[in-house]
């Protein structure tokens, strides 16, 4: 899974970054400069089941992140910075909450709520100029032939281009179907998924939720494939100059109810819908992403295509139980370890044996 972290200048997104990811330098991304890094989903699950099997290898699932330079009309005119961040699967916008007179708001003053809407309408223009270009494309194209798809492209686009000429971002847009794919290969910035990360003060870091929710109203009203999380990202990174034992004090203090990663990682996770199923053994303890509703044959492709195709059942046990029977020993006896078949809905936290041919 591909975030980019996207925010204003002096809003605290690089900090942030390098905060889940320990990434400090730059690489190149195309003809662009950009931070990529990599970051475990903290589970404590899998550390539960690695006191019990004991394995040499424990994979967590993974996020990557690219923190892209600030987001501007002439960033957006860039073709580099446009192409990768077309290929991302969600946007976290960072967004600033924080008072600081040492640290200049590129705007003249902190407010979230504009720079929400600034953001989103940069994503809107950018989006607009493509669907322009090929609605001129499109008429060259319908005049020469007559074929039902471009028809329905062209209506699509022109349906896209009123929302988009209204300022409304295409995530607000359900589509489904054949419709959904005609449109996917765009890869429009304004219909990703967009996680807006309220970065707030030393202040107010004991009250994220309060404020979470307090935004969350203004925010999110009549909004699709949008999230809100709220982090304290000058905390954070105090923390992550102390050992697990003195953050946690630390964490206990400030009355945090958990890691800006821990919040960021669970708000993505719901605002894609995805969850994780695992596998426990003597050789490897892991975490696999999936949608939340998928089967088990589809789980099982995510381990292996092999494993989908030649799929006959799946052992399936729900973690705690695996731990509070100390292994798989037992379980079949006493009805826990249940054999199912290929249409079962994954459940998280279930651990999975596959059975194949």
């Amino acid at each position: 899974m591909k975030t980019a972290i996207l925010g204003l200048p002096m809003t605290g997104k690089t900090s942030l970054f390098t905060i889940l990811t320990g990434v400090h330098e730059a690489g190149r991304l195309g003809g662009m400069e950009v931070r990529i890094g990599m970051t475990k989903v903290p589970d404590p699950r899998l550390d539960a089941l690695a006191k019990i099997f004991e394995p040499p290898k424990v994979t967590h699932a993974t996020i990557e992140f690219l923190d892209f330079p600030s987001i501007s009309k002439e960033a957006l005119r860039d073709p580099s910075y446009l192409a990768s961040l077309r290929v991302v699967d969600a946007i976290a916008h960072v967004v600033r909450v924080f008072e600081d007179d040492t640290v200049p708001h590129d705007k003249g003053d902190v407010n979230p709520l504009r720079d929400i809407d600034d953001v989103d309408l940069e994503l809107v223009f950018s989006d607009l100029v493509v669907v322009e270009k090929r609605l001129e494309r499109l008429n060259k194209e319908r005049k020469k032939i007559r074929d039902q798809a471009l028809d329905r492209e062209f209506e699509l686009l022109e349906i896209a281009k009123t929302k988009l000429d209204a300022g409304e971002p295409l995530r607000n847009w359900e589509l489904v179907g054949e419709d959904e794919k005609i449109l996917r290969g765009f890869q429009f910035l304004s219909q990703k998924p967009i996680l807006y990360v309220m970065n707030l003060g030393e202040a107010d870091a004991s009250k994220l939720n309060e404020v979470e929710a307090a935004f969350h109203g203004k925010i999110l009203a009549g909004k699709r494939n949008a999230g809100i999380t709220a982090v304290c990202g000058k905390i954070e990174a105090e923390l992550a100059e102390l050992s697990p034992e003195e953050a946690a004090e630390y964490m206990a203090s400030y009355g945090l109810p958990g890691t800006s990663l821990d919040r960021l990682i669970n708000s993505m996770y719901t605002l894609l819908g995805l969850m994780s199923f695992l596998t426990a053994g003597e050789t490897e303890v892991r975490a696999w992403t999936i949608p939340i509703a998928s089967t088990a044959v589809k789980a099982a492709g995510a381990i292996h295509s092999d494993f989908e195709k030649k799929f006959i059942r799946a052992e399936v046990v729900n973690w705690q139980t695996l731990v509070d029977q100390n292994g798989y020993h037992g379980l079949r006896e006493k009805g826990q370890l249940r054999l199912e078949g290929k249409e079962y809905i994954v459940k998280d936290g279930d651990v999975l044996v596959i059975r194949h041919s």
